[in-house]
């Protein structure tokens, strides 16, 4: 049986649900991201992008590219709202999808030839999510989950494109070879300055060069530039979650140290989510008392991998939840709810250096291990944490 693979992709998806809002925001330019000159761009639209404006660019930085350009303030809330109700169409009708991020799926469709004409399925389907959501939302099919991608983000805005099967390689070989997913700015100026600029160009070179260039990557480079991916679409999971907990060494009433020991674990499974390149949509906080008993208090909140968000929402419900000023056994935190994405901070509150600091932040707990950083008051307490974090399904 052939593969059918669709992607769908929201077109320039925050701003989109900012003027579905606010329809006096429609075909001016528009940026969304941090308010003040020190803040970061955390989308825009398709109009500024002609000036060389993009996302986590510095906002100062945009505003000298597009002077006219209206800046507001985002709204993950309505962010995720959107996203949801998205998600929930897309559930109804597909027999499996993959979330890939919170504005990205792929459907598998294989098979279904034989009851519809697949592309017409996906512009029906397409055709519903622009009615009921009123967001704009475009689709590429093909045999495999790259070429599907590389059609959608070629076409779009507004794009149906079906890449007919056998003509994968034809379609791609014309291209930049960053228009290929996997080939970031360092890979793609390294092709650039060996003079391979087309993904055709890339596809005729010896895989032993290309690996002895990039070593694993190599491989997986020419695959890619040869239109083959036999990565599955993975069935998408609301309730897949990443936790961590601790039972002390000797039970405690010391909200300080508790306190500590909560930000500390918060801290390293933010840390997981971004290396992972997941967001989170739920945080719940355990605590088992003295004599066993255990309760648990959670939040839904807009998906996020933000250390700030995460801290603060995960001290403020352990403070509700622990209201009996008993002895403490054991401490947990859980994030649920994951969805694939890059979101890795708060994009619409913090400012280019919090940006900066935190991927260094990051580049050096990935070098040398998730407890090599963290916030003072969390710091003394590490030796009080005896798991790592755990990913699950629940």
């Amino acid at each position: 049986m052939n593969r059918a693979i669709i992607h769908m992709d929201l077109d320039s998806f925050f701003v989109s649900v900012e003027r579905k809002r606010d329809s006096r925001l429609s075909k001016v330019p528009l940026i969304v991201g941090g308010s003040n000159s020190r803040g970061v761009v955390a989308a825009c639209s398709y109009e500024t992008r002609r000036f060389g404006v993009h996302s986590a660019m510095p906002m100062y930085l945009a505003k000298q590219l597009c002077p006219d350009a209206v800046v507001i303030s985002g709204d993950m809330e309505a962010y995720s709202q959107h996203s949801r109700m998205i998600t929930e169409m897309i559930a109804e009708s597909a027999p499996v999808y993959e979330k890939a991020s919170i504005d990205e799926f792929y459907l598998d469709v294989s098979g279904m030839d034989r009851f519809f004409h697949t592309f017409q399925w996906g512009k029906e389907l397409r055709k519903k999510i622009i009615k009921e959501s009123g967001l704009p939302i475009s689709m590429g099919l093909s045999v495999n989950k790259l070429v599907s991608k590389v059609a959608t983000n070629e076409f779009k805005p507004n794009a149906e494109q079906h890449i007919l099967q056998g003509t994968e390689r034809d379609f791609l070989g014309p291209l930049s070879i960053d228009k290929i997913p996997m080939i970031g700015k360092k890979t793609a100026r390294f092709l650039f300055d060996m003079g391979v600029r087309r993904v055709d160009t890339l596809r005729e070179m010896p895989v032993r060069y290309l690996q002895s260039a990039f070593g694993k990557n190599g491989l997986m480079l020419w695959k890619r530039a040869n239109a083959i991916d036999d990565s599955p679409v993975v069935a998408y999971n609301e309730q897949k979650s990443i936790s961590t907990e601790s039972t002390f060494s000797s039970d405690t009433i010391d909200v300080k140290k508790l306190h500590a020991v909560i930000i500390s674990m918060v801290e390293k499974l933010a840390f997981q989510l971004r290396k992972s390149k997941k967001l989170t949509s739920c945080i719940t906080v355990k605590i088992r008392y003295t004599n066993f008993d255990t309760e648990t208090r959670q939040l839904s909140i807009p998906y996020t991998a933000s250390d700030q968000v995460l801290l603060s929402t995960a001290v403020e419900l352990f403070n509700k939840l622990y209201s009996r000023r008993m002895l403490l056994r054991l401490v947990g935190v859980r994030l649920s709810g994951l969805v694939h994405g890059n979101y890795q901070i708060n994009l619409f509150e913090d400012t280019e250096e919090t940006v900066r600091l935190y991927q260094a932040m990051d580049k050096i707990r990935s070098r040398h291990g998730p407890s090599i950083l963290g916030r003072a008051i969390g710091l003394g307490n590490r030796n009080f944490l005896n798991s790592e974090p755990m990913e699950s399904k629940v």
